[in-house]
């Protein structure tokens, strides 16, 4: 499994509005996202970083594997 990158909240909305995430809302420090595909919601940290842990579970979330989320980065 490859390494996560370090990334922002922004960084991390924009791959995954590539993959067809939309953003629904802004709820304080939280992006929530949604998708056509999924009945998942995401809530994305609007952070300078984000926890490695938390973006693998978002990744884990969206149904996408860690690999394709970096090849889209």
């Amino acid at each position: 499994m490859p390494p996560l990158p370090t990334l922002s909240g922004k960084e991390v909305v924009r791959i995954f509005e590539r993959f067809g995430w939309q953003v629904a809302r802004q709820s304080g420090s939280h992006i929530i996202m949604i998708s056509d595909e999924s009945i998942a919601t995401l809530s994305v940290p609007d952070h300078k970083e984000v926890a490695k842990g938390t973006l693998r579970s978002l990744i884990r979330a969206s149904g996408l594997t860690v690999t394709e989320f970096i090849e889209k980065r």
